[in-house]
This record gives C-alpha cells, structure tokens and sequence, in this order.
C-alpha cells in the first residue's frame, strides 16, 4: 500500500463491519483498512463477504469474513466472543447491514415488518450491546492498547430517520429507531469510555438504491466512499471529543436546503 504503516490512523485497531461486502459497508472496508484497520467482514451473504476480503487482501489489508445474522442474539454473541479471543481486542463496529421492502403499508405483511425491524434496529441493539460488553471487559483486563477510549460503535442511520416518504413504512421506523437508539447509548456508555456516533448518510450510488430502483438519476446521488470518509473521521477525533451525530448529504439532493 502507498500509506506507510506510521501514516494510518487506525494501525492494528480490530473493526467489524456488519453488511461489509458491498455498497457503503464495502466503502467503509475500503476506506478503513487503507488506514492499517484489521477488518472483520460480518455478513449474511458469507460467499460476498469472503470474496470482499479476498480483494482487501489482494491490497495488502488484513481482513477476514465472517457469517452473521445481525438479528440473531447468539451469532453476534458468538462473533463478537471470537473476535475477543483471536485478535485480543475489539476497538470498532460499525452497523451498516440493512434492508428495506418498499410497498404501501396495506401490502406490508406483518412478517416483512418483523425481518425489517429485526436486521435495522434490532440487529444494531444486539451489535451495540455484546460490543460494548467486549469493549468494557477488555479495558478492565487491561488490555494493551493503541488508543482510548475502550471502543467505539457507529451506527449508519439515513436521511429516512430524518424526513419521510411513502412507501417505506418499516425503514423509516427503524431508522428513526435507530437514531433514538445510537443517541441513547451515547449518554449511556460515555462513562465506560465508549464512543457512540450517527452517521446519517443521503442517497449513495450502491446496490440499495440503484437495485431497486433503476430509474433514479445516479447523478443525483453520492459516492458511498465519500459517506465511508465520514465514519474514518468519526473514528478518528482525539480521545476528548466526540461527535455523536453527523449527516452527509449529496450536493444535488433536493430534499435539503
């Protein structure tokens, strides 16, 4: 790589990724292991997610996949326990796994509600809440560290937790849910040295959008290595500071002033 190891922000510092084989979760790789970051790719298309850190290894970046159901309290347990005892620490995660079904609330069956819920806001809770036991139990160990604070979450919210449109009931409820949530474990792990941010990223030229719907101008839209630049910034402020929200916006996005 170009960068010289005592260049990157994040040297040897552990991340998971959840929703890290592509679109903003594949940027956010891309960006963060650039900056030396020892990547854990959780995904719950296992095959993508191998192959995702396949290509960071080609780049000289230490990644590996792992196969995670984010609304399934015993793998992110397991995952998070796994990553404890092979890496010896667990310095980031970021929930970025999300899904969306877009039809009028009369076609949403209450199944699909429960698998919206359970991946965008559900999943997070669970990520968020085994991290930050594996991130206080490594800071009472005394674990060697690279840097304070004990650790940090960063959740990937949307504009859709911010404003409303039809069709899309359930992600809006769990993305609105989602920034109640991260701004509530913000307050809540401050004291055990946890960092909890926002990122509250507008419309990105990725798979989420452009698959389903293949109309929209991708002009309109952003590059999703300019909303993963967010998060590398987030990650890296001083020990003292933290920014608990931060939204990202495309320049031709009408929707905002």
């Amino acid at each position: 790589m170009s960068t010289s190891d005592a260049g990157r922000a994040l040297q040897d510092q552990v991340v998971v990724i959840t929703g890290g084989s592509r679109g903003l979760g594949g940027a956010v790789a891309d960006v963060l292991g650039a900056q030396g970051a020892r990547l854990v790719i959780a995904d719950l298309a296992h095959e993508r997610a191998q192959e995702k850190a396949r290509s960071l290894g080609e780049r000289g970046v230490h990644a590996e996949a792992v196969a995670l159901d984010v609304g399934d309290e015993a793998q992110v347990q397991s995952v998070l326990q796994a990553v404890r005892e092979r890496h010896g620490r667990l310095d980031a995660v970021i929930n970025n796994a999300a899904i969306d079904i877009t039809v009028p609330i009369a076609e949403l069956s209450g199944a699909d509600w429960d698998r919206v819920v359970r991946t965008n806001l559900t999943g997070p809770f669970l990520v968020a809440k085994h991290a930050a036991a594996v991130m206080t139990a490594l800071r009472s160990e005394g674990t060697p560290r690279s840097a304070r604070p004990a650790g940090q979450i960063v959740n990937i919210a949307s504009t859709a937790s911010k404003r409303a449109w039809p069709n899309a009931a359930a992600y809006h409820a769990t993305k609105w849910g989602l920034l109640g949530l991260s701004h509530a474990l913000h307050a809540e792990l401050r004291p055990q040295g946890i960092k909890v941010a926002a990122v509250v990223a507008g419309g990105m030229r990725t798979p989420f959008l452009l698959d389903r719907f293949p109309d929209i101008d991708p002009g309109v839209l952003q590059d999703p290595v300019n909303v993963a630049k967010a998060v590398l910034f987030v990650l890296t402020q001083p020990e003292e500071t933290v920014i608990p929200e931060v939204m990202v916006l495309p320049m031709r996005e009408t929707s905002w002033p």
